[in-house]
């Protein structure tokens, strides 16, 4: 089912007894307190880990203009990007630096520099583990906001964790399993089992 943001609070508003929305706009205390906590607490959720739903890559614009020092190159920091995690060049992972709206790096003019990152993805392609996540954070801060309910407070924000992990759990599945090369294990432990013989000469 596709929620709006609007539908995404009204769920957390019902969970703490308070009336639902449409809109930031309207004049209620639920269409207030929601308009000023809802962006914060969704970038705050985005940036907690790595999700896969909301992960993209760019290739990255070159600035005209050089580092003043320890790198060759700048290039722009992505439009809607809140987290970099990694730059690459012909599918290496290379070394950079962010300053302000730039990423630095060492890259050379024909190279084509890519940058993986989170950003904020339309809440109609938000997961259901996520979406549920994020409803029950919002509920624990509105019931301290709105309900001024310490106890539902904290049983929302429990909630919240518990979701959180669940949903970090369905998330990682979208990508390919990652093995564990037990051949390097295999090599260390042999090797240190033939460093520990020791000969013994007969008198």
């Amino acid at each position: 089912m596709s929620d709006s943001k609007f539908d995404i609070c009204s769920k957390a508003l019902v969970l703490v007894g308070a009336n639902t929305i449409t809109a930031f706009t309207e004049n209620t205390t639920e269409s207030k307190v929601a308009g000023q906590l809802y962006e914060t607490t969704l970038e705050t959720m985005l940036t907690r880990c790595r999700w896969r739903f909301s992960s993209t890559q760019s290739q990255l614009s070159r600035n005209a203009s050089e580092p003043t020092a320890r790198f060759s190159a700048k290039y722009a920091v992505p439009t809607g990007a809140l987290i970099i995690h990694t730059v690459t060049v012909s599918d290496s992972v290379i070394e950079y630096d962010r300053y302000e709206d730039f990423l630095y790096c060492d890259a050379s003019e024909s190279d084509v520099v890519v940058a993986d990152y989170t950003y904020q993805p339309s809440e109609a392609n938000f997961p259901a583990y996520f979406k549920q996540a994020l409803v029950f954070e919002l509920a624990s801060l509105f019931a301290g906001a709105i309900a001024r309910n310490d106890s539902l407070s904290n049983l929302y924000q429990n909630r919240a964790i518990q979701q959180i992990a669940i949903a970090k759990s369905q998330d990682s599945q979208a990508q390919t399993s990652r093995r564990l090369d037990v051949d390097k294990f295999r090599t260390r432990r042999n090797s240190g089992a033939l460093g520990t013989i020791k000969a013994t000469v007969g008198s």
